[in-house]
């Protein structure tokens, strides 16, 4: 297997305009837990082993505040540094014991396009609860990029991380197993396109998604399945305008995979998953996919 130093996505922080309300969303509708809330922070977790997946923060608007990786070893995370800080990557904190309830150590870049980065090892975590309909994991952060081959490159040059498929507009790069953790996507600015939750199977997807429906928030898209990956998705816009998705069944990956190009995942005229059953993306989905930034430098 590929000699990875990342080991997974862990959580991601964002910037929200009304903490109350989206502590309220992503508890009572998404199906997370809160696990610690300081006095500007709100940490919440899933039902499987990471202390946390998901911090939020209040802010004057939706933004992406942190993206942060788990590393194999100590080891790994100070040659990640070294090789951030090679590349151009603006080191923001360098390596040392994190503060954070999760604890750990490690250390935050700005990558070369914006995105804030934070790597660490021998963090906290938690009993798995094993809860169906609830999230147990991040599955992938999805960045948009005006140029994303630069972009590609910082991931596969200094983060370790494989090209397992390229699509027309996105690049899919996986740090483990799972086909993608990170996913690349054409767009005319830098920022967030979307993150997505792993479910624990197609059931919880599906009633999941009832779920946050009964709640009145509508599907944005699916519910269907993915082209590379081959994962279920169902996708929604959160109280804030931050496009979120429940997957389930990832694909998983090992060194004989063969990288897909964009010839490979051409679909018939007016069909946008493999099952095609799912109907076109929504206006306020594709919207709100290109709406929300990184956090100011």
């Amino acid at each position: 297997m590929h000699d990875f130093p990342v080991e997974a996505l862990r959580s991601v922080e964002l910037g929200v305009p009304d903490i109350g309300a989206s502590v309220e969303f992503y508890t009572k509708t998404w199906g997370l837990q809160v696990v610690q809330q300081d006095a500007d922070k709100v940490f919440l977790a899933g039902s499987g082993d990471d202390f946390h997946i998901l911090e939020l923060k209040q802010s004057t608007r939706a933004e992406l505040r942190k993206v942060t990786f788990r590393a194999r070893s100590r080891e790994d995370l100070l040659k990640l540094h070294s090789l951030c800080e090679e590349a151009g990557a603006t080191v923001l904190r360098a390596p040392q014991a994190l503060t954070a309830p999760s604890g750990g150590f490690g250390f935050v870049i700005r990558e070369p396009q914006g995105c804030v980065l934070e790597f660490v090892h021998g963090d906290l975590r938690r009993q798995p609860s094993h809860t169906p309909l609830v999230p147990v994991r991040l599955a992938h952060v999805n960045i948009n990029s005006a140029e994303i081959e630069a972009l590609s490159d910082f991931y596969r040059n200094s983060l370790g991380f494989r090209l397992t498929d390229r699509s027309r507009m996105m690049a899919f790069l996986c740090c483990n197993q799972d086909h993608h953790s990170v996913v690349l996507a054409e767009a005319p600015v830098n920022g967030l396109n979307h993150i997505a939750f792993q479910m624990p199977d197609l059931e919880s997807v599906m009633r999941g998604s009832g779920r946050v429906v009964d709640a009145g928030y509508p599907i944005g898209w699916g519910v269907g399945r993915h082209g590379p990956g081959d994962n279920v998705f169902a996708y929604f816009v959160d109280p804030h305008g931050v496009v979120i998705e429940y997957t389930a069944e990832v694909l998983q990956v090992d060194e004989s995979y063969r990288v897909g190009g964009p010839q490979d995942w051409v679909w018939p005229p007016g069909r946008t998953d493999q099952w095609g059953i799912a109907p076109p993306k929504s206006e306020a989905c594709k919207k709100a996919q290109q709406a929300v930034g990184f956090s100011a430098p």
